[in-house]
């Protein structure tokens, strides 16, 4: 059985049970854990019968909640029923899987022993083409046909196969899918995915570590990567389509991980986000104006809170006659003029040489006569290389990094000066970085996954030993993005801009 756990903040859990019995309560042995106070360590189980499934008590000290009362042993009905153990609402779902013989024990064996016995038996040259793993495979199947049990799947056990070998086995649907925005593999049993800002989890899981691990392998080759023990962790960029990040043992625990980001779509303009209550018409009308206008201007915000998609959205109002070159980690900036360089940092290889860092590349950038720098994410010293270029000619950069609030970024650029290397005076850069920045957009992701922008603060100077700001638009009660009624400096004396920032 299948059961959709959702949580106060609305977020769904799936939990895929084999056995006829399942414990649900806080303790780690129960099938389904849950947490907080309402919660017992045996809360109630859940057993199958003939027409549904049987939600027992187990005398806890909260009770279990169907119908709005409060009960002691009930049956549910796939799948309009639902029941409430103190904050979480619990309900049976029939997931395709259950009906196969794959999202059985027998069937994972089965699986396990054919992929192995194919692994063995195929050479290098078949392994590497798509078209002989299908033939080869349905020659095998067929050859063993008869000793294939009679409740497995023949035609379901040769696509399974050929996800697995040639494909990205369970999270091949996932990696297709548009609606879908990260995959999460968290070792070879869980994989999480998130959809519409949401995170779920899933009822597919991987053969083994082993499987898992020629997946990441089968993503990360053809860009020139690898992982094993002497280098366990890695980056990596499939162009167009999706950021990568894999971990594998001794130095993750649960087995290999992997984390696939997917860019957004091309078709994503500022028009939609406004649509979206993202941002308001005015707000979004000021950010043209401080991009056409060149103004200097850092996206802040915390982890998936939207940074890069909103950098690459505000980079469509960049003139195509500028000669623009983008500096990143992992490159995902894919701007559409047509003068445009993207630069890449490289990490060290085995024997720890090699390592262009995105600082290296901010000097070299400044070499190549750009007229606008873009950086995909201030992390460390290469803050101050990028601040002394703003205040040195190079007007209309943009970056993001990560804070909390337009404010904190403020202290967050400060410490990556630092962290430079250059013995400079605090005071000394906060008159860079008051000189420098003129805006700073500060975003945040919702519980309901929605990514927003909360915040537009324009820096106006350094007063004694503080940088003093103002905000231009607040997000207030209203949940709306609103002008705050202040002009930027830089905008002063332009009408149709004043009226813009009283509307």
């Amino acid at each position: 059985m299948l059961v959709e756990v959702t949580t106060s903040s609305q977020q769904k859990i799936e939990h895929l049970l084999q056995e006829k019995s399942a414990l649900i309560g806080k303790s780690e042995e129960c099938n389904i854990q849950l947490h907080g106070n309402s919660i017992s360590r045996e809360h109630c189980r859940l057993s199958t019968a003939n027409s549904g499934v049987l939600v027992a008590d187990l005398g806890s000290t909260n009770g279990t909640y169907f119908k709005g009362q409060r009960q002691e042993r009930f049956e549910l009905q796939y799948p309009k029923d639902r029941f409430q153990i103190g904050d979480y609402t619990l309900r049976l779902r029939q997931a395709e899987c259950c009906q196969q013989p794959f999202a059985e024990q027998r069937g994972l064996q089965l699986l396990h022993r054919l992929h192995q016995q194919f692994i063995q038996q195929s050479d290098a040259a078949t392994l590497s083409d798509d078209n002989k793993i299908k033939t080869a495979l349905t020659s095998m199947i067929t050859a063993i046909q008869e000793s294939i049990p009679l409740w497995c799947n023949t035609e379901m056990l040769a696509t399974r196969l050929i996800e697995e070998i040639s494909g990205l086995g369970p999270i091949d649907k996932y990696f297709t899918d548009p609606t879908i925005s990260e995959i999460m593999v968290n070792g070879p049993n869980q994989i999480y995915i998130e959809r519409a800002g949401k995170l779920h989890k899933t009822a597919d899981r991987f053969l083994n570590n082993a499987s898992l691990l020629h997946c990441i392998q089968k993503i990360i080759t053809p860009v020139g990567r690898s992982v094993d023990e002497h280098q366990p962790m890695v980056d990596a960029r499939i162009p167009g389509r999706a950021r990568v990040n894999a971990i594998i043992p001794p130095l993750s625990l649960n087995g290999p991980a992997l984390t696939i980001r997917k860019f957004t779509s091309h078709n994503l303009t500022i028009e939609h986000l406004v649509e979206q209550g993202a941002l308001s018409e005015t707000a979004a009308a000021c950010l043209q104006r401080v991009v056409k206008k060149r103004r200097n201007m850092v996206v802040v915000g915390g982890t998936d809170s939207g940074k890069t998609t909103l950098l690459n959205l505000l980079s469509t109002y960049i003139d195509p006659a500028e000669r623009i070159i983008t500096i990143e980690d992992t490159a995902e900036l894919d701007l559409r003029q047509p003068h445009v360089l993207s630069l890449e940092a490289r990490p060290a290889n085995l024997e720890e040489r090699g390592r262009i860092s995105i600082r290296d590349l901010v000097r070299n950038a400044l070499r190549m006569r750009p007229d606008r720098l873009l950086i995909g994410e201030c992390r460390s010293g290469e803050a101050l290389d990028m601040l002394q270029a703003m205040n040195t000619g190079h007007d209309g950069c943009m970056t993001t990094l990560h804070a909390n609030s337009t404010r904190e970024a403020l202290t967050r650029l400060e410490t990556m000066c630092l962290l430079a290397d250059v013995d400079l005076p605090i005071r000394a850069i906060r008159q860079q970085i008051s000189a420098a920045i003129d805006l700073i957009v500060y975003l945040q992701r919702q519980q309901d996954g929605q990514r927003i922008i909360t915040t537009i603060t324009e820096v106006c100077g350094l007063e004694e030993e503080t940088i003093t700001t103002q905000d231009l638009f607040v997000r207030g009660k209203q949940k709306r993005l609103q002008p705050t009624g202040i002009v930027p400096d830089f905008l002063a004396g332009e009408m149709d801009a004043i009226s813009c920032f009283n509307s």
